[in-house]
C-alpha cells in the first residue's frame, strides 16, 4: 500500500512540475522576443492596433541575412502579427475595411511590400498564401541614423492620419494610413 501512495505522490509531483514549467514557457514577457503592441487613435475615437512579438538583433545581420530579401516574413516573431482596425482606412492608397487581419512583409533593400492577409490565427511563419491576401501595398524603405536592437512597430501622427513604421537593425519601412 505504501508503494502505491509513494508512486501516486511522485506522479502528482511530476505533473505539478510539468505544469509549472509549461506556464513559465507560456509567459510572453519572459520570451526572448516579448509581446509588444502599437496602437493609434483616429480623430473620431476609432483605433488601429497591432500586436506582435519583438525579436532582438543580438549582433546578427537581420535584413538580407536572418530575414532574406524578397521572401515573405512574419514581421515579428512567435505568433503572427495582427492588424485590427475599428474603422475603414486607406493604407498606402488601398482600402482596408474595418476588421482583423494578419500582417506579413516582403523586405527588399530599396522598398518593402506590406502583405495584409484576411486569414487570422496563424502562429509563426505560416503564411497562408496569396489567395488569402486582402492587399499587397508598397512601403518606403529608408536608413535609420543608428541601429535599432529591438524590432519595433509604431504609429506616427500625420496631418491626415498616421504613418505605420517598422524599425529594426538600420532599416525603417513605412506606409501612410488615413481614415476613409
Amino acid at each position: 500500500m505504501r508503494k502505491q501512495y509513494a508512486f501516486l505522490a511522485v506522479g502528482c509531483l511530476t505533473l505539478g512540475l510539468m505544469a509549472a514549467l509549461g506556464s513559465a514557457q507560456g509567459d510572453k514577457a519572459s520570451r526572448p522576443s516579448p509581446a509588444a503592441k502599437a496602437s493609434y487613435t483616429l480623430t473620431d475615437g476609432k483605433t488601429i492596433t497591432m500586436d506582435y512579438s519583438s525579436p532582438r538583433a543580438k549582433g546578427r545581420k537581420i535584413y538580407g541575412g536572418l530575414v532574406p530579401y524578397g521572401e515573405v516574413w512574419r514581421a515579428g516573431a512567435n505568433e503572427a502579427t495582427t492588424f485590427v482596425t475599428t474603422a475603414d482606412v486607406m493604407v498606402g492608397g488601398t482600402h482596408v475595411p474595418a476588421g482583423s487581419y494578419t500582417i506579413f512583409a516582403i523586405p527588399n533593400k530599396d522598398k518593402w511590400t506590406l502583405v495584409i492577409s484576411k486569414k487570422t490565427g496563424e502562429w509563426g511563419t505560416a503564411y497562408p498564401g496569396p489567395s488569402e491576401d486582402l492587399a499587397r501595398i508598397d512601403m518606403k524603405a529608408s536608413a535609420l541614423p543608428s541601429a535599432v536592437e529591438n524590432f519595433t512597430i509604431a504609429f506616427d501622427k500625420t496631418a491626415t492620419g498616421c504613418t505605420l513604421r517598422m524599425d529594426w537593425e538600420t532599416t525603417r519601412a513605412s506606409v501612410d494610413i488615413s481614415k476613409m
